[in-house]
């Protein structure tokens, strides 16, 4: 059974160590929830704040990587109206006009009325913000992907599933 788990047998985690104090400090408090929520908080905390670095070591903040992103996922003519942007990012209207601002100013997206509809505004990649986007995903890809090596293949297809199947029950309503 320890070999299944590389770091010994999950008693031994701090998680394990976090709960243990718990049910000796307030019996009868359910304390399951702590070994699988404070890992997965610990290590959102470890990737959050290393792709941070990673992306200030390229030259893009979060949120430019964010729009870029959208956009250049969605496939030619690389363009997306604002409405659109919105709605793909899950962040407001105002958030993504400013950050539309910011691209534009920095050369990367260009803004033109829609085709699909007069009121609407079109944000196309620029050659610039085509070439930065690209460059950055394939290294920020790369660097994720050596992240994962501790896990086989058949454990990240696990794990996908597993997460996959908890955030539904997050955010998808019953």
């Amino acid at each position: 059974m320890a070999d299944d788990y590389p770091m010994g047998p999950p008693s031994t985690w701090p998680a394990a160590e976090i709960a243990a104090a718990w049910e000796r400090e307030l019996p009868g408090v359910r304390t399951g929830s702590i070994e699988v929520i404070t890992p997965l908080w610990r290590i959102a905390k470890v990737l959050a704040d290393d792709r941070r670095r990673t992306l200030t070591r390229l030259g893009v903040d979060p949120s430019t990587l964010d729009l870029l992103s959208v956009i250049r996922r969605s496939g030619p003519p690389y363009e997306l109206t604002t409405r659109e942007i919105t709605r793909r990012t899950l962040i407001t209207a105002g958030a993504v006009s400013q950050r539309v601002a910011r691209a534009e100013r920095a050369g990367l997206v260009e803004r033109a009325p829609s085709a699909a509809s007069r009121r609407a505004v079109a944000v196309r990649l620029t050659a610039a913000g085509h070439e930065l986007i690209e460059a950055t995903v394939r290294e920020l890809l790369d660097h994720e992907a050596e992240q994962l090596t501790a896990l086989t293949d058949a454990e990240r297809t696990t794990l996908v599933g597993l997460l996959a199947r908890l955030e539904q029950s997050l955010v998808e309503p019953d």
